[in-house]
């Protein structure tokens, strides 16, 4: 099963240095019985991208909780033994919810298929919707419109060969 674990930078670096994404309880982002309902579609990718997607958001809630980070937000995609990652059938189709998984252990750098990464460009953006993000969630819209502008920027695709590069 691959689960995508949303971290920044400075994570990212934790973990090459540790060897291991963690400490357990991670919470992560994947194909869930809900997120097919809820984006409506059989196409595995388009259902991980949407997974992708969930864990970049939750990527961003930790920028705006450490304003002193690069922000970029970084999710790594594992492959993780289908009974690792457990999720809670009750969340049912709450948007805050949707997708996420807990895994209990902590997983090994190893098993890391690739990580994702905003953009340098991306930066601006990425770092005006983590400090309007909780205007956003007070239901502001235009602070809700500039968090969303930072889902107009793809995360970039890296092989974990590149981590080094990354956080050097």
């Amino acid at each position: 099963m691959r689960v995508y674990i949303p971290t920044t930078l400075p994570g990212l670096a934790e973990a090459h240095k540790a060897g291991e994404l963690g400490p357990a309880p991670l919470n992560a982002f994947a194909v869930t019985p809900a997120l097919r309902e809820w984006y409506v579609s059989d196409d595995i990718e388009e259902l991980e991208y949407a997974a992708l997607t969930r864990a970049a958001q939750a990527s961003l809630r930790l920028l705006a909780g450490d304003p002193g980070i690069a922000r970029r937000r970084v999710v790594v995609a594992v492959d993780v033994p289908d009974g690792a990652a457990s999720y809670d059938p009750d969340h049912g189709l709450d948007p805050a919810t949707l997708g996420e998984v807990r895994l209990a252990e902590p997983i090994p750098l190893g098993r890391a298929a690739a990580v994702h990464v905003d953009s340098s460009d991306a930066e601006g953006d990425v770092s005006a919707a983590a400090d309007a993000l909780g205007a956003a969630d007070a239901g502001d819209e235009d602070a809700r419109f500039t968090v969303d502008g930072a889902e107009d920027h793809e995360l970039l695709w890296y092989a974990t060969q590149e981590i080094p590069s990354l956080i050097g």
